[in-house]
């Protein structure tokens, strides 16, 4: 019976989702499907926070959230951002409708970019493993963006935009100030060596200008219509950052 219901609540995902409907206000929530940190036996996924907080601002601001992840299905959590002090954590958890959402995400060739204003990548390790290589996700944020959308990303999210390319064979970040998860928070925390690269490095490589302020401070840059947040710190003023960008269209 789980299973039907799932799969019942997908397929009604699925077409509301599809549903290209003009006075629609739609945001695509992309989280991670890898649920392991390396090869040190421990879990990782989405960080909790990363994804509530601008989940929050958007949804009271009347937006509509879908969630993709790479492979679909239920999106692991990171245990360790499952903290329940948070209030807006609470609202996420507790509401059935979007823990539905996030337990049956969509997979990438369910989605058609252009019913979206908006993409915004949420962080947690997971991310580095399965979001920088991750073509069909990389065409959606891409077609976003050239048709005139925000692309937003926050922590390890913005693994999902370094090889992004638009439409005039530019990466995405090349030439435009970014933030995220620097490399000394990530030695602070002893994964330097877990995660399969540096992201603050390859943000670097494909030219991104890297803006940071001092490790779990808050910092968000943005550039034209890309976001960017270092830190679970930063999640917050991503989506009021997003939500500021929306309202101008």
């Amino acid at each position: 019976m789980k299973n039907y219901i799932g799969a019942l609540f997908a397929a009604i995902v699925l077409l509301t989702s599809s549903c290209n409907c003009k006075n629609d206000k739609k945001v695509l929530f992309v989280v991670t499907s890898h649920n392991e940190l390396g090869a040190t036996e421990e879990s990782t996924g989405y960080w909790l926070s990363e994804v509530t907080h601008p989940w929050h601002i958007l949804v009271e601001a009347g937006y509509t959230i879908d969630f993709v992840s790479p492979q679909g299905g239920k999106a692991p959590i990171d245990k360790r951002s499952y903290d329940t002090k948070d209030s807006i954590n609470n609202l996420f958890l507790n509401s059935e409708l979007y823990q539905s959402k996030i337990a049956n995400t969509l997979s990438p060739n369910q989605i058609d970019a252009s019913n979206y204003d908006a993409i915004f990548y949420a962080g947690g390790h997971g991310t580095m493993w399965d979001f920088p290589n991750n073509q069909s996700l990389n065409q959606i944020a891409a077609k976003v963006y050239d048709d005139g959308g925000i692309v937003g990303a926050v922590c390890h999210g913005p693994a999902g935009i370094v090889n992004v390319k638009l439409r005039d064979g530019n990466y995405l970040v090349n030439g435009k100030k970014v933030s995220a998860f620097t490399n000394e928070e990530e030695a602070k925390l002893e994964l330097n060596t877990i995660v399969p690269f540096s992201l603050e490095d390859e943000l670097v490589k494909q030219g991104a200008i890297i803006k940071k302020a001092g490790m779990w401070e808050a910092k968000v840059s943005i550039d034209e219509r890309l976001v960017t947040g270092q830190n679970p710190q930063s999640a917050a003023a991503v989506g009021n950052a997003m939500l500021e960008l929306l309202k101008q269209d």
